[in-house]
């Protein structure tokens, strides 16, 4: 048994050294870019020297020899799927390339059919996804992470538009559109796209720029191939697209075509200055350094007349990515064999060879090798996420200036704009935030370091297409009209005077929305701003949450709430008016108040004040005088005691208040008009289930519906200052209103000849008017400093004084509804001065207690005369019954409460010396019976 085991043990590794053996001696792969080229050429070298430094490592590929077959794409989708044709003849395991985006597309459909994997390391196309691509992979930055940083750029100097100028092939649409994207998450937009057919003639480019420079937005971001690129700005130079006001962001082929340049033509430069461009980060290091030195030498050597990119870092990276990954695949006895695909063969007389197309057998393996790469080469760490993208994709930010550029910041997805470098950041937690992005000074264009506005009003011809509602009342507001001259009122007086103030001229189209004959729906107007079928809307518009949504507005420059209107009548005066300013329990809780004040003081008076004794009848006819003359503050008893006269000065003060509240509410009830429909306020409005007025086309309805969830069926839709006031006339019970609830502006105008009707309550909501623009507009921001300005100025003021006249009645009684005061005003008051004298009355009690405690323990003597010495005597012989020392009955205690203060002490200090005189007489007593004792002792 144990001979069997050592027998398939031998066998075993002898299978695996065979296996070892049979390990290639040479593994072939291809690569694919254009020769002639600012990539290529750059790309090209970089490969050869990858190459020759992975067959002189001793440990990846090992006794295996790594060869390279180039083809040149010569920049054609066409002959690049042709040329990638041949290459895959040559049975190659993987290839390095194409670097354009375009070919990739059509090469890539060839790779996913012989299972050849695809490694580009310039084609940065986001579109290029591993979905659609199984075996295309990105060695490179996609776009998608250059387009976010472009849009942080962006959003960092706060413009909200920009012009996006792109080659119009796969790689320039997709970038634009991650940019529109990456903008949209930012609140800014791409107002419009500018596209340029791949190899345009001079004229095409320039009527294109044309056209683009005749937009608002002044920041352009520049998105196309190197080859154009540099036509392009000559020709932006050229319509003085290069000045002051201008912003060019540019993609990372400007930084190819600089960094490639190993002379700078000052005249080129002389084009560019002042613009932003991106390159690829790669972090220093002494590899890195060491390649520069070696490419630049061989180069040299070579006569190359153009120097090294970033894109040459990447391509050198693929090769070792490429080599490292068939290293794992071999080493994992993998083997490289070929298959034939039946559905490729040749038709009769057909040349192109298709059946020498063979299908790689190990090529998904080959490709989980690659995705599981993880080294450090010359750009930085080379691994790849879960979407088939590099980890830590980073972008230098620079600024061209005289003959050279600047560095003025990073970008990294890890914490977006910075002046640290990315491997700095990496090692903090990630910090995306507003106040942490930053980005040193720019030169912009004009040589100004001052930041640029970032647009202008469009100069295309045409003038801005303002929508003015066409109401059939309130004209006061606004009139609209089909000409600058036919409309008027408040609104287009503010926007006139606001436009006025711009720093640059802007024409206006007034566009009339309605007929003139019913109100038109306000929220439409507002959507046809944001569908771009306008550019404003000027008029009564208020600012709502659902507008705001959906296009941008200006500062307001009319508070514009919503109130409650309804109809007042005069309140007829009756023989029993003065009853009416208090309620059946007021008047009843106050006279029992009164009542009560007067027995309180009778109480605290009666035992020291002779003003409130007399016989029974006497005394209650002082307690209701007083009680009731303290209302006139004429009551004639004077008080004397501490407490009697604090309880009167608290009682005064709730007369006073009494007095007061009584004269104002019987004033009113006289003077005031009254509301005839006792609606008081939108809490009352709401409960009422009374019908409701407001203005057709405004947002009132809406806002009682899903707001005040007031039911739609109470709701009346108005439209002219008349149908207001004949529906609130007409009142409820004969088909109008109760009340109308419509915005302060309109409100004042229709009481202004109205006097029967009145605001009631206050204004329960905040809203304002303002001037409506498409959404992240540059004129709504410029508007509203307008319009601080003129209200600064007071111009606001006079304007609003020459159309919101004083109403005609305002000098009539502007009060409306006077109400009932009732126990529920006054019960605090009440209850403190109600639990003050009940404080007084048991200091009283309390202090009349001690006073009976100390005149029941002092005992009743009598003077000393005969009767009274016969007492004496007789009590030596016989003892008289104690005198009780606490009255037997509530008439006692009765009598010594009335009994005058005065007279009590009296009583108690003759008590008091009768005490002492008899404490005298019994010391004598005692000596004479001592000094006898004594003497018969003797």
């Amino acid at each position: 048994m144990g001979a069997h085991r050592l027998l398939v043990l031998c066998l075993t590794l002898a299978a695996a050294a065979a296996a070892v053996g049979q390990r290639p001696s040479t593994v072939t792969v291809g690569a694919l870019f254009t020769y002639e080229s600012i990539i290529g050429r750059a790309a090209r070298l970089a490969i050869e020297l990858a190459v020759d430094d992975v067959n002189a490592d001793t440990v990846v590929l090992a006794g295996t020899n790594l060869k390279l077959i180039t083809h040149d794409t010569n920049c054609s989708s066409f002959l690049g799927t042709i040329e990638a044709l041949e290459l895959m003849e040559k049975k190659v395991i993987a290839v390095i390339g194409p670097q354009s985006s375009g070919i990739s597309h059509v090469i890539s459909h060839v790779v996913n059919e012989l299972h050849v994997p695809l490694l580009s390391f310039a084609a940065t196309d986001s579109t290029l996804s591993a979905s659609e691509y199984p075996y295309f992979l990105r060695g490179t930055i996609s776009d998608y992470f250059q387009m976010h940083a472009v849009a942080s750029i962006v959003d960092y100097y706060q413009w909200k538009q920009v012009t996006a100028i792109f080659v119009d092939d796969d790689y320039g649409r997709s970038g634009v559109s991650v940019l529109g994207d990456a903008l949209a998450a930012k609140r800014a937009r791409i107002s419009y796209k500018a596209t340029i057919p791949p190899n345009s003639e001079e004229d095409v480019i320039t009527d294109v720029l044309f056209r683009a420079n005749m937009m608002e937005s002044r920041v352009f971001v520049v998105h196309v191939n190197p080859d154009t690129g540099m036509r392009l700005f000559s020709i932006a130079k050229k319509l003085q697209m290069m000045t002051s006001g201008y912003v060019w962001i540019v993609t990372d082929w400007l930084a190819a075509v600089l960094d490639s340049s190993r002379s700078r033509d000052l005249n080129d430069m002389s084009h560019i200055q002042g613009i932003i461009f991106l390159r690829h980060h790669t972090p220093d290091s002494d590899a890195k350094t060491k390649f520069i030195s070696k490419w630049n030498n061989v180069a040299r050597n070579r006569s190359i007349d153009s120097a090294l990119n970033s894109y040459g870092f990447y391509a050198y990276d693929s090769v070792w990515i490429v080599a490292r990954a068939i290293d794992r695949f071999l080493n994992s006895g993998q083997q490289i064999n070929f298959s034939t695909d039946p559905r490729l063969h040749d038709s009769n007389g057909s040349t192109l060879r298709l059946s020498t197309l063979k299908i790689f057998d190990g090529g998904e393996q080959l490709l989980q090798q690659l995705l599981l790469t993880n080294i450090t080469g010359l750009t930085g760490q080379v691994r790849f996420d879960s979407d088939r993208n590099l980890v830590q994709p980073a972008y230098d930010i620079l600024n061209v200036g005289g003959s050279g550029s600047r560095l003025i910041g990073y970008w990294s997805n890890y914490s977006g704009l910075s002046v640290a470098s990315p491997e700095i950041l990496y090692r903090k937690p990630p910090n995306t935030s507003t106040s942490a992005q930053r980005l040193y000074s720019v030169v912009w264009p004009g040589d100004t370091t001052t930041k640029p506005r970032g647009w202008v009003f469009p100069n295309n011809g045409q003038p801005l297409r303002v929508g003015v509602p066409n109401k059939p009342s309130f004209k006061e507001l606004v009139s609209g009209g089909t000409g600058h001259d036919n409309v008027s009122g408040y609104n287009i007086d503010i926007f006139n005077a606001a436009i006025k103030l711009l720093p640059y001229p802007v024409s206006c189209q007034f566009i009339s929305i309605g007929d003139g004959i019913s109100n038109p729906n306000y929220d439409n107007i507002i959507s046809r701003v944001s569908t771009n079928h306008l550019d404003a809307a000027v008029g009564d518009f208020s600012i709502v949450r659902n507008r705001t949504k959906i296009a941008e507005f200006t500062q307001p420059y009319i508070e514009a709430g919503l109130v409650i209107v309804a109809p007042v009548r005069r309140e007829n005066s009756s023989a029993w008016a003065f009853l009416k300013p208090f309620t059946v329990e007021m008047w009843g809780v106050t006279g029992a108040l009164f009542l009560f004040v007067g027995v309180v003081v009778w109480i605290l008076e009666h035992r020291t004040n002779v003003e409130f004794r007399g016989s029974p009848q006497q005394q209650v006819r002082t307690i209701f005088w007083f009680s009731f003359s303290t209302m006139f503050f004429a009551h004639r008893q004077d008080t004397v005691t501490a407490l009697g006269r604090f309880v009167l000065i608290i009682w005064m003060f709730v007369v006073l208040i009494i007095n007061s509240s009584y004269t104002a509410s019987l004033t009113s009830i006289l003077t005031v008009q009254q509301l005839a429909t006792g609606i008081t306020g939108i809490d009352n409005l709401i409960a009422s289930g009374l019908p409701i007025g407001y203005q057709t086309g405004k947002f009132t309805r809406n806002y009682l519906i899903q707001e005040l969830n007031i039911a739609e069926s109470r709701l009346v839709p108005l439209s002219t200052v008349q149908e207001y006031a004949d529906a609130l006339n007409r009142g409820p019970k004969n088909g109008g209103v109760a009340a109308i609830v419509d915005e302060m502006p309109y409100v004042k105008i229709f009481l202004s000849s109205h006097c029967n009707f009145r605001i009631v309550g206050q204004e329960f909501t905040k809203e304002g008017w303002g001037f409506a623009f498409q959404r992240d507009s540059p004129l709504a921001t410029d508007l509203s400093t307008a319009i601080l300005e003129l209200s600064e100025s007071g111009q606001l003021l006079r304007i609003h004084d020459k159309w919101f006249t004083d109403p005609s009645c305002g000098s009539e009684d502007s009060g409306v509804g006077a109400v009932r005061l009732s126990l529920g005003s006054f019960w605090g008051l009440f209850m403190v001065c109600a639990l003050i004298c009940f404080f007084a009355v048991m200091v009283f009690f309390a202090r009349v207690c001690w006073q009976y405690s100390k005149y029941s323990s002092s005992e009743a003597v009598e003077p000393v005369d005969a009767t009274a010495v016969t007492t004496v005597i007789v009590g030596e012989i016989q003892p008289t019954k104690p005198k009780p020392t606490r009255l037997a009955s509530v008439k006692e205690l009765m009598q010594f409460v009335d009994k005058k203060e005065e007279e009590i002490k009296k009583i108690m200090e003759r008590r008091s010396s009768i005490k002492d005189t008899r404490a005298a007489r019994s010391s004598d007593s005692s000596e004479k019976k001592v000094l006898a004792d004594f003497k018969s002792f003797r």
